[in-house]
């Protein structure tokens, strides 16, 4: 059977593209389909294993490579255009999109849901603050665009046979946006990268993508007001300078750190700190692999990897106040390292090349009997 896998963007090297890692794993023969592709060769030969992806327009659009998200109206237009007809089983990855590919009742269509597309959806208020666009002439336009985005997101979703989510957390988001069911397979975690370590140091960290809703700056605030703790902010993004201005002495930003001396950053940290409201959130549990707790914000997919007072503390609001109080709770208590990294392994990339190929090929035996 000829299979496509089509999935959002290629550009980095971040949690969705682990997933792709995984499933070219499980099978080698995929033909590739995205909106871009702008990977570098390391990145292409760990996620594809260096195979060719099939672009769309926007692919050749100008200074597309610096910020590809301001053609957000080209993209349901860019995914249909893209010719998956001479494929048997298409495979997307999704939390924009991908699942939008356009295919016919003879070609099986499995969606691994990473999220319904949040800026139109739960996090449309806050796109919208974030970009200064909340009034305005512009921010009409926004609008009106992210709303014809949540017609065609619900009309695409027909084309989805099966929905694979990332977390309990996200089927019940693909549940409240397309009435739809979704079996949940955990996101691939390579915890066989990250060794336990009992030695700690003296040091929180916090480590991300440094985009607004990841609320690092919540944390480097919070940190601020307890300037006998020690912070490291490890990551990179639109938001770094910003985290740079606003860290006082105890908090050293770090900016992006090769795999290897992140692994050493979580190993020896006390715990990660992490205020994001996330879909399932594979740093957690990679900083559980090492034997780190984590303190984590009460909401979305840390609820399922997290096991309070186990492997970390909750706290309850994304504010300073809330995060002093739980870092404060974590020092009075006392964990068992291996019993935080034994967490982890729950949430092994053997695990889910194991699920997926069973869901899939189950799925696909099925469909092609009836078919």
């Amino acid at each position: 059977m000829k299979k496509a896998l089509a999935h959002d963007w290629y550009y980095t090297n971040g949690g969705a593209e682990k997933v792709i890692h995984s499933i070219t794993n499980i099978w080698n023969d995929f033909d590739h389909f995205s909106l871009i592709d702008f990977l570098s060769e390391e990145d292409r030969e760990f996620i594809l294993k260096g195979k060719k992806v099939n672009t769309s327009f926007i692919q050749k659009l100008p200074t597309v490579k610096k910020n590809h998200r301001k053609f957000l109206q080209l993209f349901p237009i860019a995914i249909e255009q893209l010719n998956l007809n001479n494929y048997d089983v298409v495979i997307s990855s999704s939390a924009s999109v991908a699942k939008g590919v356009l295919t016919n009742q003879n070609q099986l269509h499995i969606c691994y849901c990473h999220s319904p597309m949040r800026y139109a959806w739960d996090l449309h208020y806050d796109y919208l603050k974030d970009k200064n666009l909340l009034s305005g002439l512009k921010g009409w336009y926004a609008k009106k665009i992210l709303h014809k985005l949540r017609i065609w997101d619900v009309i695409s979703s027909n084309r989805v046979d099966f929905f694979v989510a990332n977390s309990n957390y996200v089927a019940q988001r693909i549940k409240k946006t397309y009435n739809r069911d979704a079996k949940v397979i955990y996101p691939p975690v390579n915890t066989n990268n990250f060794k336990l370590h009992v030695d700690k140091e003296d040091y929180y960290v916090a480590a991300s993508r440094l985009v607004s809703y990841k609320k690092i700056d919540l944390i480097v605030n919070a940190f601020n007001q307890m300037p006998d703790k020690k912070l490291k902010v490890v990551g990179d993004g639109p938001e770094l300078n910003k985290i740079k201005k606003i860290a006082n002495a105890n908090v050293e930003v770090l900016g992006r750190r090769k795999n290897d001396s992140l692994i050493s950053i979580f190993q020896k940290s006390r715990a990660l700190v992490y205020a994001a409201d996330e879909d399932f959130g594979i740093i957690p549990v990679e900083a559980q692999a090492c034997g780190t707790p984590v303190i984590a914000y009460r909401k979305g997919g840390l609820k399922e990897t997290v096991i309070e007072n186990e492997t970390g503390v909750f706290f309850e609001e994304q504010s300073e106040s809330s995060i002093i109080k739980a870092v404060n709770k974590f020092e009075k208590l006392s964990f068992d390292y291996s019993l935080v990294r034994k967490n982890a392994e729950r949430f092994s990339k053997e695990r889910f090349e194991k699920e997926f190929k069973e869901f899939v090929d189950k799925k696909t035996e099925t469909f092609f009997i009836e078919n």
